[in-house]
């Protein structure tokens, strides 16, 4: 067989698949413009440290636009105006997360670091903006920017979950945050923590499928908290490699069973886990 003619029996079959596909006509739109004049906008490390002007709101919803035109699906045409409206309460988040993760990191020296180099601090911008515009109402562009920064990052958070001020993400890889999380203020999760469902059902879409973290709750590595009705009370202590399905009152500290009892005694620094 020829290459021209394994090419035309690969399209054909191809094609004829193709044609079944409930296809709306959306494309995937590139939005690594957007996110970077953003953040242009927003911090000005990402514009070489010039004043902000005007330019950079124009430049910002320049790329609004031109990502709202590729992704070919019709989108509320006001989005990009209602985002710079709300771009004073955004920065002023962003700012007190930053201000968070250098004060509970002592990895971070300076907040200059968690800005340019912290990939959870990365993902927390993407899903501050993104979630402001699922919440008004724009269908797929919150979702394409979501998966952008979980491809930048490893951080997958759902535009849907709704996280509260001095949110810090340590490390950040693995972690998942579903659709329906209520994270309170002050909270800390590390890398590859789960916040997720107990069940997939689709008939369970429009329901709470995902947990509820309280104020100030800290969540180790590798923890799984999952469930619509868990709530993890506030000022909790969660250690790594738990399986939570449960609720736990104000101020616990969970752990998981040793696989091995240590033969010394436990660091100072990890009594408090």
């Amino acid at each position: 067989m020829t290459h021209r003619t394994l090419d035309t029996a690969a399209v054909s079959a191809l094609q004829a698949l193709q044609n079944g596909l409930p296809w709306s006509g959306a494309i995937a739109p590139d939005p690594a413009p957007f996110i970077q004049s953003l953040r242009a906008v927003l911090f000005p490390h990402f514009r070489d440290g010039a004043p902000l002007a005007t330019g950079h709101i124009s430049a910002m919803r320049d790329q609004a636009r031109a990502l709202t035109n590729a992704i070919r699906v019709p989108e509320p045409g006001a989005w990009p105006e209602q985002l710079i409206e709300h771009l004073p309460a955004l920065a002023q988040t962003l700012y007190d997360d930053a201000r968070a993760i250098l004060e509970h990191d002592p990895a971070a020296r300076h907040i200059d670091e968690v800005i340019i180099a912290y990939p959870g601090f990365a993902a927390t911008v993407v899903h501050r903006v993104s979630h402001h515009l699922h919440r008004a109402g724009v269908a797929m562009l919150p979702r394409v920017l979501s998966e952008f920064a979980h491809s930048c990052t490893g951080v997958d958070i759902h535009p849907g979950a709704a996280i509260g001020p001095r949110f810090c993400i340590d490390h950040g890889s693995g972690v998942v945050i579903g659709e329906t999380t209520s994270i309170g203020e002050g909270v800390t999760i590390y890398q590859g923590v789960t916040l997720g469902a107990v069940s997939v059902a689709k008939a369970a879409a429009d329901t709470k499928r995902h947990p509820t973290i309280e104020d100030n709750v800290v969540i180790y590595a590798n923890a799984t908290i999952l469930g619509g009705r868990t709530v993890i009370g506030k000022g909790s202590r969660i250690g790594g490699n738990v399986w939570i399905t449960r609720s736990v009152p104000p101020g616990s500290v969970v752990v998981r069973q040793p696989d091995a009892t240590p033969s010394g005694p436990a660091p100072d620094d990890m009594h408090d886990i």
